[in-house]
C-alpha cells in the first residue's frame, strides 16, 4: 500500500487452510482500479464489488471509465475499460486521485494505467495475457513482467485465465465461454483480500443467469475459486480490512447519478399527482435514464423512444400541454438539436424538464467522458430572449433532489427548466439514504377549470401576481379554449400579436418570471469552519467532490479557505454577489474553459480566477489543493506550514 493507506491498527493474524498464517491489516481507506479489455467485464466486476462494499457499510465513490467504441480491437489501447472505487471508514468526497491497487487484465490495461499507480502500490496482473502477440499490440519490446521495469511496485503476476479454466474444467463450457468468467475469479480474489461479503454476488449471478443455469454455475464456481485462491496462496500473505463508516440512521442503497435522476423524476410525478412522460432519443451518457424510467410504468410513467432528438422534446412539450409532467433527456449534441423546440416551450410557458447529461465536445467529441461545457448553451443557446432556469446536482445521490427541485420550479412557474448533470455523476455511484416519501415536497398543481376574465372569458396569459406563471388548462376542458404555438402572444388573451410594445412587455415578463425564482431560494451555504478565510472556492455540478476534498487538505495544513457550491445557476442566489465581494480572492474550478467564471465576472464585477481542465476526467484533489495553496500564499504572503497535496480525502 502507499503512504496514504497507513494501517490504523496493528495487523492481526489468521490461519488459512493448510496452516498458512496470514496477516490482516486494517486500513482507513483504499482506492482500487480494475482495468482490462472492453470484453473483460471490468464495469460489471467493479459494480459488483461496489454493491458489496455498500452493503458492508463503507462510504464510497466510483469512477467508471470506458471507451466510446462499441467493440475496439481486443487487447489494444483504445479498447481499455477501467473502473475505480474509493471506499473508506469515514466520509469521502471523490473516487480518489490515484489507485492504491491496480488490477491489469492485459498489457494494454497495464500500459494505459501504470503511470497513475504511485510507487510502491500493489499491481496485480493476469500473467497469462502477457504473450508476445499481446505485448506487440501495445508496443512493448520486452515483457514488463520479466525485464525489471515493474520493480518500483509490489507486482503480483497471477495466471488468472488458466486458473479460471482449471476451476471450470468440469463445467461443460467451451474454452472461450469459460474464459469470460475470469472477471468473477478476479472479483473473488479481491473479495477475499478486502473482506467483502460474498452472498450478494452469488445471489446476483443466480438471478442474472437464471435462464442459463450452466453459465450461472460457472461464474459462481469461478468467483469461489478466486476467493479460495486468495485464502490459500502464498502470493498474498496479507488481507485488508476497511471498517464501515459512521452514517446517520436510515435505509441506504448504492445508487448512480442516472438512477437517482430517474427515481427523482418518478417521485416528482407522484408528489405532483401528474402522469410522467419521457420523450427521449438514446444518447450516451443519458440513455440509462430512459432505461430506468421504462421499468416504472406502475407509477404512471410513460416512456417514448423517439426517432430523433427533435421528436423527443416535441413529444414532451405535447405531453405537458396535455397535463402531464413532460421530460426529455439528452446530452450536449441533443440540446443543440432541441433548442428551437425548447424556445417553443419558453414561448408557450409550459412546464418541461430538459435534462442534459454533459459529455466532452464539440460535435461527437468524447461520448463516454465527462465535461461541464454546456453551461453557456443552457443559458443562451436559443434564438431570441428565451430565458429558462438552470440547476445542477453536485453528486450522484444529489441528482434525486435536483430532479425534484427542477420539477418544483417548472410546475410552479410554468417554464422549461434545464438540469445539467454530467458523465461523471451519471455513471458514478455512492451510498444514498432513501428518503421518507412524506418528507418530499408537495408538488401538486391546480389546473384552470373556470374563466378568469372580468367578462367571463378565459385569459391564458393572465399571470399569478407572485410567480408570474400563467394558468395551465388541459385541452378539452369546457370554456378553456386558447391558442398555442410559437408566435408572440398578446398579454392576457394569448392572441397572436406583432405589436412592438406587447413584444417588449412579454419578453420582460418572461425574464422577470425566471428572475423571481431567486426569491424562493435558500441562503447560500458557505463552508468556512474558521470563519476567517480570505480566499473562497466556488464551483457547480460534479466539481463539488474534488473541490471539497481539496479544501479539506488545505484546512488540515493549517490554513483557512471557504467553499461555495451553486445548485441554481439561473437565476443565481440573491445573496451571492455580496458573499463573493466579501473575499480577497475567488477561485472557480471548472471542467470547461471558464464558463461560470465568465458569468460571475459579468454579473457581479468580481475578479474571479478561473482554473480549468477539459481532459474528460474529474479534477484531482491534490491538483486543486496546490492551486488553492498558491492563491492563499499570494494573498497572505506567507507559505503554508505543510504540503496540502497529500493525505486522504
Amino acid at each position: 500500500m502507499t503512504a496514504t493507506n497507513t494501517p490504523v491498527t496493528a495487523p492481526a493474524a489468521t490461519s488459512a487452510p493448510g496452516g498458512l498464517v496470514k496477516s490482516v491489516v486494517e486500513l482507513d481507506r483504499v482506492v482500487i482500479r480494475l482495468a482490462g479489455d472492453s470484453g473483460d467485464g471490468m464495469q460489471l466486476t467493479g459494480n459488483r464489488f461496489t454493491s458489496e462494499t455498500a452493503s458492508f457499510g463503507n462510504d464510497l465513490s466510483t469512477l467508471p471509465n470506458f471507451p466510446a467504441e462499441i467493440r475496439a480491437p481486443t487487447g489494444t489501447l483504445p479498447g481499455v475499460s477501467s473502473f475505480q472505487l474509493h471506499f473508506a471508514d469515514h466520509d469521502i468526497m471523490t473516487p480518489g486521485d490515484a489507485p492504491d491497487v491496480l488490477v491489469a487484465m492485459n498489457p494494454a490495461a497495464l500500459k494505459s494505467n501504470l503511470s497513475d499507480l504511485p510507487g510502491g502500490g500493489l499491481l496485480i496482473v493476469d500473467a497469462d495475457e502477457f504473450t508476445p502477440r499481446n505485448l506487440a499490440k501495445v508496443g512493448y519490446a520486452t515483457n514488463p513482467l520479466e525485464d525489471g521495469s515493474l520493480e518500483g511496485w509490489q507486482t503480483v503476476a497471477v495466471p488468472l485465465t488458466s486458473m479460471t479454466l482449471d476451476a471450470l474444467a468440469d463445467s461443460g463450457l467451451g474454452k472461450k465461454e469459460a474464459e469470460r468468467s475470469k472477471n468473477m475469479f478476479t472479483l473473488g480474489l479481491l473479495s477475499w483480500m478486502y473482506h467483502r461479503p460474498t452472498e450478494g454476488t452469488i445471489r446476483f449471478l443466480e438471478r442474472t443467469f437464471r435462464r442459463k443455469p450452466q453459465v450461472a454455475a460457472a461464474n459462481i464456481a469461478a468467483f469461489r475459486a478466486g476467493y479460495n485462491y486468495g485464502e490459500t496462496t502464498e502470493a498474498f500473505a496479507v488481507s485488508y480490512e476497511v471498517k464501515p463508516a459512521p452514517m446517520a440512521p436510515g435505509r441506504y442503497r448504492n445508487i448512480s447519478g442516472n438512477q437517482a435522476l430517474a427515481l427523482g423524476l418518478v417521485a416528482a410525478g407522484q408528489r405532483s399527482g401528474l402522469p410522467l412522460f419521457l420523450g427521449a432519443y438514446p444518447i450516451t451518457p443519458a440513455s440509462d435514464i430512459l432505461h430506468e424510467l421504462s421499468r416504472h410504468k406502475s407509477f404512471g410513467v410513460r416512456t417514448f423512444q423517439a426517432e430523433d432528438e427533435i421528436a423527443g422534446v416535441a413529444s414532451a412539450i405535447g405531453a405537458s400541454f396535455g397535463g402531464a409532467l413532460g421530460v426529455t433527456t439528452t446530452s450536449g449534441p441533443g440540446i443543440s438539436l432541441k433548442s428551437e423546440a425548447i424556445g417553443l416551450a419558453v414561448m408557450t410557458e409550459l412546464p418541461l424538464l430538459v435534462i442534459d447529461v454533459q459529455r466532452g465536445g464539440p460535435s461527437t467529441g468524447l461520448p463516454t467522458k465527462t465535461e461541464q461545457s454546456d453551461l453557456l448553451q443552457a443559458m443562451f443557446g436559443r434564438n431570441g430572449e428565451a430565458p429558462l432556469p438552470v440547476i445542477a446536482p453536485r453528486s450522484p445521490g444529489d441528482c434525486f433532489d435536483a430532479a425534484l427541485e427542477a420539477a418544483r420550479i417548472a410546475l410552479t412557474y410554468r417554464t422549461p427548466v434545464m438540469l445539467l448533470s454530467d458523465g461523471y455523476l451519471a455513471n458514478g455511484a455512492e451510498p444514498w439514504a432513501i428518503p421518507d416519501v412524506e418528507s418530499l415536497p408537495d408538488l401538486r398543481v391546480e389546473f384552470a377549470t373556470e374563466p378568469n376574465g372580468e367578462d367571463g372569458e378565459f385569459l391564458p396569459y393572465l399571470r399569478d401576481p407572485e410567480t408570474l406563471a400563467r394558468p395551465w388548462a388541459i385541452p378539452g376542458t369546457a370554456g378553456m379554449q386558447h391558442r398555442i404555438g410559437g408566435l408572440e402572444k398578446a398579454d392576457k388573451t394569448g392572441n397572436i400579436s406583432y405589436d412592438p410594445a406587447n413584444h417588449d412587455l412579454m419578453t420582460r415578463l418572461r425574464q422577470a418570471k425566471v428572475d423571481g425564482i431567486a426569491a424562493t431560494l435558500p441562503p447560500t451555504e458557505v463552508e468556512d469552519p474558521d470563519g476567517d478565510a480570505r480566499v473562497a472556492v466556488i464551483g457547480w455540478g460534479s466539481t463539488y467532490g474534488p473541490i471539497g476534498a481539496a479544501c479539506r487538505r488545505i484546512r488540515r495544513s493549517g490554513r483557512s479557505v471557504a467553499q461555495l457550491h451553486l445548485r441554481h445557476l439561473n437565476p443565481m442566489p440573491a445573496d451571492l454577489g455580496d458573499i463573493l465581494r466579501g473575499y480577497d480572492r475567488v477561485i472557480c474550478p471548472e471542467m470547461n474553459l471558464g464558463q461560470l467564471a465568465l458569468l460571475l465576472r459579468a454579473k457581479y464585477l468580481v475578479d474571479v480566477q478561473s482554473h480549468t481542465q477539459v481532459r474528460g476526467l474529474p479534477f484531482r484533489a491534490a491538483e486543486l489543493a496546490a492551486v488553492i495553496q498558491d492563491v492563499i500564499d499570494s494573498t497572505s504572503g506567507a507559505p503554508l506550514a505543510a504540503d496540502p497535496t497529500g493525505g486522504a480525502e
